[in-house]
């Protein structure tokens, strides 16, 4: 293929195609529009084909085992951000080559903070800490308008990060307490506006500085009517030194402006069950705030015994309030297929990338997936394909009983393209994305 003359910036801007790691090429975007791709004016259509395009379609069983999972390949049309049609492959077809690569939804990265981060400037790893929670957040009251000065090149840098590892959505809390004020979430937008061809994000506005330890109210109050999707929190005994005010004010706030809740709970004693026992009731008493509340980290899972566990994930999902976990291990292994067992809703994130809290962040969502199967034993080719549900946050291309029910005609074109045979393989080898297209633009 010969070079364009095209600036790589211009082109990603016009196009929404970035270029490095190309396996959809630009050249063969021209093809598919019946333009002649020497002629460096014409932009890709929103319209266009995808051949060779490796599905799920079943099973393939030893007794009532899953031994293997069945693929074929497949043509994909995708038009104005949706997924027009699929049809039975044709090889010769005047269309962009897929290369029978295999086709899954696209990931989705459900706890992160994309406002604060060394990604992008010199190698940092976390420094000794001393003073707990408190701690940190002096540490940040020092650093943090030092970082808002770069905080928007930075988050571009890590969200082309969460891109390559096939991640196109974000869930991002935001730093909203009296260093920063509202910087740090104008900052944000300002980075997402900038990628929104590419990437989409939900913002929670999260008081990092407690809402009563440092006067984060006003703040707060402020950021609740802008366009965020969740009040946050963090830790409400530890920080705020109060479960009752704070979780009252974090419930109102939400309330009064439509939004959802999502609140670290890093407390692994009595203080974070009472804290999970409190926000269970809360949501009860108001059943606007079911199926959009959610708890990050919740340590205070992984102390139960079983039957406590149980009792736990039951009332969890009975509110319909989903976890959102980074998958620990060491000595805060989470029960996860407890959760999921019971219909809790759980998702991951990578939540640091680098940054002052966290040295090991890689942006891949499906390495989480991995470190679950890992951690419980998943290695059968059903568990492994299961599993996977973390990376997406729920969409599978099979059903258990291995009937396909991912992609349909209408679906969004949210879709990463993958060097793997199968989900499972996807999973156990954390095979590398090759493309990533979302809403229906090649963004590489």
């Amino acid at each position: 293929m010969k070079h364009f003359s095209i600036s790589r910036k211009d082109f990603i801007r016009d196009s929404a195609i970035g270029l490095a790691g190309l396996a959809l090429t630009p050249g063969l975007l021209y093809a598919q529009s019946g333009k002649n791709a020497e002629d460096k004016t014409i932009k890709p259509t929103n319209a266009y084909t995808l051949k060779n395009v490796r599905l799920e379609i079943g099973f393939e069983y030893e007794g009532d085992e899953v031994i293997a999972t069945k693929t074929d390949l497949f043509l994909i049309e995708i038009d104005n951000g949706k997924i027009k049609r699929i049809s039975p492959n044709k090889p010769g077809a005047n269309a962009i080559d897929a290369k029978g690569m295999l086709m899954l939804p696209s990931f989705k990265d459900m706890h992160i903070h994309l406002d604060k981060t060394f990604y992008g400037g010199k190698w940092q790893a976390v420094k000794r800490r001393s003073g707990g929670v408190k701690g940190m957040i002096e540490l940040e009251q020092q650093i943090l308008p030092e970082l808002l000065k770069t905080s928007i090149f930075k988050a571009e840098k890590m969200i082309e990060l969460l891109q390559s590892k096939g991640t196109s959505f974000a869930r991002s809390h935001v730093n909203i307490e009296p260093t920063s004020k509202l910087d740090s979430l104008k900052n944000l937008q300002k980075a997402l506006e900038n990628k929104k061809k590419g990437f989409g994000a939900e913002l929670v506005a999260f008081p990092q500085h407690g809402v009563f330890y440092t006067d984060s109210v006003p703040y707060l109050k402020e950021a609740a009517k802008m366009d965020i999707d969740f009040i946050g929190g963090v830790d409400p005994y530890s920080v705020d030194g109060a479960i009752e005010k704070t979780m009252d004010f974090t419930v109102q706030l939400a309330l009064d402006n439509n939004k959802g809740i999502d609140i670290h709970l890093h407390e692994s004693g009595e203080s974070g069950l009472k804290t999970i026992d409190y926000l269970i009731d809360k949501v009860n008493e108001n059943p606007t705030l079911k199926g959009k509340t959610y708890l990050s980290h919740c340590f205070a899972l992984a102390r139960l015994d079983k039957i406590k566990e149980e009792e736990m994930a039951v009332k969890l999902a009975n509110a319909q309030i989903g976890i959102n976990s980074t998958i620990p291990f060491g000595g805060l292994i989470m029960p996860i297929p407890t959760l999921m067992k019971h219909g809790v809703k759980v998702m991951t994130g990578n939540d640091s990338i680098v940054d002052h809290w966290n040295t090991f962040g890689t942006g891949s969502v499906l390495q989480k997936a991995n470190l679950a199967a890992q951690l419980y034993g998943y290695s059968t080719e059903f568990l492994l394909s299961r599993i996977l549900k973390l990376a997406t946050t729920g969409p599978l291309p099979l059903d258990d009983k291995g009937m396909q029910q991912w992609p349909k005609a209408g679906d969004d074109a949210d879709l990463v393209l993958i060097d793997a045979s199968c989900s499972a393989e996807a999973v156990s080898r954390i095979s590398p994305v090759k493309s990533l297209i979302y809403k229906g633009n090649i963004v590489f």
